[in-house]
């Protein structure tokens, strides 16, 4: 879940400094944006955002479908979704290529960001319903705000609420969550500054997933043993 917070990180730092500014796992950012934009705020659009925004909806959705479909069928669902994920990032990825999209629309909006905002908010809706179907606590892989909420307020000396869930284990998961999502960020802005294609920014973390989900696969069927 860790790895995954650090994907997260790497894509929005594609999407908001290529394809946006926008995020594609961020939906809170992207309210405020649209809102921003209808109320004429300059260098945002309101179609960028709608776009993300409808995309992610739609991963939600197919995704939630799909993971649960997978689950009754009595097969990994996880590793599945985590395969899907990795592959729909990767698909994005080799349209920016395919595009020639290198840098930021710069406030023109045309066919090819939009359609590579819709995938990679798709791959991020269905991400947050994984997230939320296997619940590791302090780790959502998307935000970062109620684990740095949580940390700040059961570190000793500033502990302040005794509510909140404290302890070794907690305190180094939620550190562990806002260190990944900011290393992730940086890195991806690192790349791009690096003047690395944004395609290959976008496939490294695209081969992560799809790298954790086949290693997790292959990891379940090595522990089943088969008759004869």
């Amino acid at each position: 879940m860790v790895l995954l917070t650090l994907t997260t990180g790497m894509i929005e730092a594609v999407s908001f400094l290529v394809l946006g500014p926008v995020f594609a796992a961020v939906q809170t950012g992207n309210v405020l944006l649209l809102g921003f934009a209808i109320a004429g705020a300059p260098g945002i659009s309101a179609t960028v955002s709608g776009v993300s925004l409808a995309g992610f909806a739609f991963g939600a959705i197919a995704g939630s479908r799909l993971e649960s479909a997978i689950d009754a069928r009595g097969r990994r669902w996880f590793a599945g979704a985590l395969v899907g994920e990795g592959l729909l990032l990767g698909a994005a990825a080799l349209v920016i290529w395919r595009a020639g999209i290198e840098s930021g629309p710069h406030g023109q909006v045309d066919g090819r960001h939009l359609a590579v905002i819709a995938m990679v908010a798709c791959a991020m809706g269905a991400r947050n319903v994984t997230s939320l179907r296997a619940p590791v606590a302090d780790v959502p892989t998307t935000v970062t705000t109620r684990a740095l909420t949580g940390l700040l307020i059961v570190l000793p000396p500033l502990a302040s609420d005794s509510r909140v869930g404290g302890g070794a284990g907690s305190e180094l998961r939620r550190a562990a969550s806002v260190a990944a999502m900011f290393a992730g960020g940086l890195l991806g802005a690192w790349l791009l500054e690096r003047a690395v294609h944004p395609a290959l920014a976008l496939a490294v973390p695209a081969a992560l997933v799809l790298a954790l989900g086949l290693g997790l696969a292959a990891l379940r069927r090595g522990r089943v043993s088969v008759p004869g």
